[in-house]
């Protein structure tokens, strides 16, 4: 079992004694997501990467309701549980100086060659396209 999965399954038992409806189904929805990638045939993904796409299903879904509703504010609490598992968010300026910095060691730097470096660096802390758009507009 992963260190992380142990934490959830630890974290689910603190949520049931605090009656925390909210944490107790993220976790639970968590662990069930840990468990069939456990059982699921191939090779199972590695845990904080089930976490990371939980947390971006969510994210891609609160856009779909309008501001301040109950339903919104719902996920919105659910990202905040999930982004206690996640590595730490960059900001925009540590993505733009590790650009500059796979640029500068790159013979031909070029979209697909920086993608190729940045993105395991990047992967659940800083969101895929907007590191595109930015690597695309450090090559003009």
């Amino acid at each position: 079992m992963g260190e992380l999965k142990d934490n959830i399954s630890e974290q689910i038992k603190t949520a049931m004694k605090a009656q925390d409806k909210v944490r107790l189904n993220v976790l639970r929805y968590l662990k069930k997501l840990f468990i069939e990638n456990d059982t699921s045939s191939g090779s199972p993904k590695p845990e904080l990467d089930i976490v990371v796409a939980y947390a971006k299903k969510i994210k891609d879904s609160i856009i779909m309701y309008p501001d301040g509703s109950p339903q919104q504010n719902g996920l919105k609490e659910e990202v905040k549980i999930l982004e206690e598992f996640l590595p730490k968010a960059l900001t925009k300026d540590d993505v733009q100086k590790m650009i500059e910095d796979i640029k500068a060691s790159l013979a031909a730097p070029n979209m697909g060659a920086i993608m190729k470096v940045l993105s395991p660096q990047i992967k659940g802390r800083f969101d895929g396209k907007e590191a595109s758009q930015m690597v695309n507009d450090s090559l003009k």
